[in-house]
């Protein structure tokens, strides 16, 4: 009865919100907007059913459960001076992934956080200030969105932006992948599986990024912080653990149709364990295998290609692949040392429905040698360790979704997966997991 009531308060406050916001969205051929109210609401229900668990360890899948998240954002913004924009984001959050999002390192549910509560909680996740610079020459349209007031800007410009965001707002975006509201679900299907960007436990962090928008180009810089051990709630303060990342874009035009690539790297410095130390002192003092009492100030990086194409009207293809340093452990993100993936998005148009869109992506990740004798030993990840892993193999996903708009601005989705090796672990699963998401937005 508790769930019930806190998510209709959540739908509640969801529609109360939208009324409100009527009054502030912009009318074609307005001046740039001085104000904006968006908000979402989301919904995931998501179970996995049986599958072959001969032993468990600490951060294992476990079979047949179901579980669900929800969550409700408001995104508030406000141009204090011109080419500005501040925008904060309240959100109340409420739900569980599966396993306490514990078990896969392709997690299937981006939606899930790190951290599960079952009556809702309160969280500012965005607080920051954008600064936009035009550099002269022509200029385009803005639309009216979350997190981006409307107006006009010159193409060609430098944008900064300052304060607590995610990571992800700014450096590997994808045209067909990377929102779990409205596209793929899984965490490695919306970003490089390796990017082990810095985040706290709900997925954002604080520092600055830099983007200079030239022609077809545009170059990425940003300085963040980690969070202050790893996998943490708490974030550091005055980047005494730190994450500088850098991306270079080209658009282009193949056919007459957009696309796009990036290359992006990162440095992430901050107190890190290898995976042959947390072994050493294990096996030196007969303890279990931890990484905590190795760890020491070191440097972890890892690089990432990304990339999105229009290949007709209604069929867009994608592609990222990545590597990072698997000699160490990973820090924010999530136990991938290496990583690739290929899919596409299809609109329904061919069957008459050219507001349906139909994914599919395909997905691989691994990790190092060193770091599977550290899950066979007994040690546990960021989200993966059975307690031991005779027979390793790759993490294999499959991830297919259907999403229907019943009216404007609502869509449900039907969500599919199948991940083969959960863990990478070939002595568990397959897993077979099918969602269910409900979002609204305005």
């Amino acid at each position: 009865m508790t769930r019930f009531v806190s998510r209709a308060a959540l739908c509640g406050l969801f529609f109360f919100a939208r009324a409100v916001s009527a009054q502030t969205l912009p009318q074609d051929g307005q001046r740039d907007q001085d104000f904006a109210l968006h908000g979402q609401a989301t919904l995931v229900v998501q179970g996995v059913g049986g599958l072959a668990s001969p032993y468990r360890g600490g951060n294992s899948l476990t079979p047949r459960q179901v579980k669900e998240t929800a969550d409700l954002t408001a995104y508030i913004g406000a141009r204090p001076w011109k080419g500005a924009e501040i925008w904060v984001n309240p959100e109340i959050d409420q739900g569980f992934g599966l396993s306490n999002t514990l078990g896969v390192a392709g997690f299937p549910s981006a939606e899930a956080y790190k951290v599960g509560k079952s009556e809702p909680y309160f969280r500012l996740q965005r607080a920051f200030i954008g600064q936009t610079i035009g550099l002269g020459g022509a200029r385009e349209t803005v639309a009216a969105l979350a997190n981006q007031l409307g107006g006009s800007r010159s193409v060609d410009r430098i944008v900064l932006t300052i304060g607590k965001f995610g990571v992800a707002d700014v450096f590997d975006t994808n045209a067909y992948a990377h929102d779990p509201r409205a596209d793929f679900l899984n965490w490695t299907a919306i970003d490089a599986g390796t990017f082990d960007y810095a985040a706290d436990a709900w997925g954002y962090t604080t520092g600055i990024a830099a983007e200079v928008y030239r022609g077809d180009w545009t170059v990425r810089a940003g300085l963040f912080n980690l969070s202050t051990i790893p996998n943490g709630e708490r974030l550091e303060r005055g980047f005494q653990q730190y994450q500088l990342d850098g991306e270079v874009e080209h658009r282009h035009l193949i056919a007459g149709r957009p696309g796009s690539v990036r290359f992006g790297v990162f440095r992430n410095r901050g107190r890190f364990s290898r995976f042959d130390d947390a072994l050493a002192y294990a096996a030196a003092t007969g303890a279990a295998v931890d990484p905590a009492p190795t760890r020491r100030r070191m440097t972890r990086m890892g690089a990432y290609m990304n990339m999105d194409q229009a290949l007709t009207d209604t069929l867009g293809l994608f592609a990222r692949a990545g590597i990072s340093d698997g000699d160490i452990e990973p820090y924010d993100f999530t136990d991938i040392d290496r990583t690739a993936q290929i899919g596409a998005v299809l609109n329904g148009k061919g069957w008459g429905r050219a507001q349906d869109r139909v994914g599919l992506v395909l997905i691989a990740n691994g990790i190092s040698a060193v770091h599977r004798r550290y899950l066979a030993a007994g040690g546990l990840g960021v989200l993966v360790g059975d307690g031991k892993l005779p027979n390793a193999g790759a993490e294999e996903i499959v991830e297919a979704f259907y999403d229907v708009p019943l009216f404007q601005r609502f869509a449900v989705t039907l969500d599919a997966q199948h991940v083969q090796n959960p863990g990478y672990n070939r002595d568990r699963g397959p897993a077979e997991i099918l969602a269910l998401r409900l979002h609204g937005a305005f």
